[in-house]
C-alpha cells in the first residue's frame, strides 16, 4: 500500500554495485530502511547527492508492518536545502546532529512530535544567519524533551550543581562523577532558557563550549542505551574555532 509523508535521512549504506539502503526518520512510520535500487547509475532518478546527511525529503512510500526493508516510489528534497551543503560550519554542525541523532532515536513507530521538532530544526539551521556556534548545543537541550529526559530546572536559579545521573538542578554536588559545576551549571540553564530565537546573546568562550558538548554527550549516554561515542564534534571543534 503507498503511503505520502516526509522524512529526514539518518544514514546511506551500499548495497551492491549501484543499490543503497537508506535509513530515514518518517512522519508516519518512524525509523524505517529502504532500498533504492539504481541510485549510482548515470540517469538515476534518486541520486546519492539527494540523500546526504539530514536532507528533508517528500516521499511516496510502500509500507508493509512486517520491519523489513521497505521501498520508494517517489522521492524529492522537500525543502530543498540552500545553505547546508555548501557553508562548512554548517554541514560540521549537521553531520553532528545526524551522528546524535542516528544513536538516539530509534523507534520504528510514529512521534510526530519529535518528528517535527527535528525537521523544523534543520529548516531554521538552513535560514539561520547568526548564533551559529551555540546552535547544536540549543539542539541536543532540546531534543532531550522528546527523548525524555529533558532537565527538572525548577531548583536551577539557586543551583551551583546539575546531577546529569538524575537530571536535575541541585545545591549541592552530587556524589556521582556525572555532573556539571559552575560556571557550566549556568550557562547550561541559560542555553535551556534562551532557545534558538536569541541564543547569539549567549557568550561562550571555545574552551567552554567544547566543555559543555563533551558533557552533553555523557548525560545522552547516561540515559540512552547503546548510545556509545559520537566522533563528528572533533570535526566540529575545529570548524568553530
Amino acid at each position: 500500500m503507498l503511503h505520502k509523508t516526509r522524512g529526514i535521512v539518518f544514514k546511506v549504506t551500499d548495497y551492491g554495485e549501484t543499490s543503497v539502503v537508506v535509513q530515514l526518520f518518517t512522519e508516519k512510520f518512524g525509523l524505517q530502511s529502504y532500498i533504492i535500487n539504481g541510485v549510482k547509475r548515470p540517469k538515476a532518478k534518486i541520486t546519492r547527492n539527494m540523500l546526504q546527511p539530514l536532507h528533508l525529503l517528500d516521499l511516496i512510500v510502500y509500507y508493509k508492518n512486517t520491519g523489513a526493508v521497505q521501498r520508494i516510489k517517489e522521492l524529492k528534497n522537500a525543502p530543498l536545502l540552500q545553505t547546508i551543503p555548501y557553508d562548512v560550519i554548517k554541514s560540521g554542525i549537521a553531520l553532528f546532529l545526524n551522528e546524535v541523532l542516528y544513536k538516539a532515536v530509534k523507534q520504528q513507530t510514529p512521534d510526530e512530535q519529535l518528528f517535527d521538532y527535528i525537521f523544523n530544526s534543520v529548516e531554521l539551521l538552513d535560514h539561520q544567519e547568526a548564533g551559529l556556534a551555540n546552535f547544536h548545543l540549543v539542539f541536543l537541550i532540546g531534543l532531550t524533551r522528546y527523548l525524555g529526559f529533558y532537565p527538572d530546572s525548577r531548583q536551577a536559579e539557586h543551583a551551583d550543581y546539575f546531577d546529569m545521573k538524575n537530571g536535575v538542578f541541585t545545591r549541592y554536588k552530587p556524589e556521582t562523577t556525572l555532573y556539571l559545576s559552575p560556571p557550566y551549571t549556568h550557562i547550561f540553564y541559560e542555553l535551556m532558557q534562551y532557545g534558538f530565537e536569541n541564543m547569539g546573546q549567549i557568550k561562550i568562550s571555545t574552551a567552554e563550549r567544547r566543555t559543555l558538548i563533551t558533557r552533553l554527550l555523557e548525560y545522552y549516554a547516561q540515559h540512552i542505551e547503546g548510545f556509545g561515542n559520537i566522533h563528528a564534534h572533533e570535526i566540529l571543534e575545529e570548524v568553530l574555532r
